[in-house]
Formats: structure tokens, C-alpha cells, sequence
């Protein structure tokens, strides 16, 4: 790690010359870059708003999902109570694509 920071050598010629994986030799300059900065090399900003907002989004897109199918498993449950074989007059098509559709949505 040394030798890259003194001498301004790229990593890979450094891990060349060491006889060194290249990747390991970046991963270790790394720790050693964060190490001498503090451990400040985290996000600007710009960036930990943009996190925030994300986190938000990604939050009410939940939420948003479990109210839709929850709302959709019940509208389906009643259609298909509705053409269910205790139902007088239901079809055999009808209570049939029921069962599928119930069995699809359990999964």
C-alpha cells in the first residue's frame, strides 16, 4: 500500500511487481484511504437526500402493494364465494376457474 501512495504507481502495476492480486492489493489501499481520511469518505449531501427520499419511496411502494392485494384477494374471495358450488345455478366453468384462481393467489 505504500509504494501506491508514495510513488503514484497504478495499483496494478504495484500488485504486478509484489506478485499480488490486483483486487486484493485495491481492497487493502482502500481500507487504507479510508483509515488515513477518518472514515469522511461517505456519502455528500446530495446523496444521503437522495438515500432518504429513496428509503420513503421505497416504503409507501410497500405499503401501497399490501393494501392492492390484500384489497384484490378480497374482491376475488367474494367473486368466487359467489360461484361457488353452494351456490345455487353456479356453473362447473365458473367454480372450477375459481379454485384455480384461489390456488394461484394462496401461492
Amino acid at each position: 500500500m505504500q509504494l501506491v501512495f508514495e510513488t503514484g504507481k497504478p495499483i496494478a502495476q504495484v500488485a504486478r511487481d509484489l506478485g499480488v492480486n490486483e483486487g486484493t492489493l485495491g481492497n487493502w489501499c482502500a481500507v487504507e484511504r479510508r483509515r488515513r481520511e477518518g472514515g469522511q469518505a461517505g456519502l455528500s449531501e446530495d446523496e444521503r437526500a437522495e438515500l432518504v427520499r429513496l428509503r420513503k419511496e421505497i416504503a409507501e411502494l410497500r405499503m401501497q402493494r399490501v393494501c392492492s392485494s390484500s384489497a384484490f384477494f378480497r374482491l376475488s374471495s367474494r367473486i368466487c364465494a359467489a360461484a361457488s358450488e353452494d351456490t345455487p345455478g353456479a356453473s362447473p366453468a365458473s367454480t372450477a376457474a375459481c379454485r384455480i384462481h384461489l390456488r394461484n393467489v394462496s401461492v
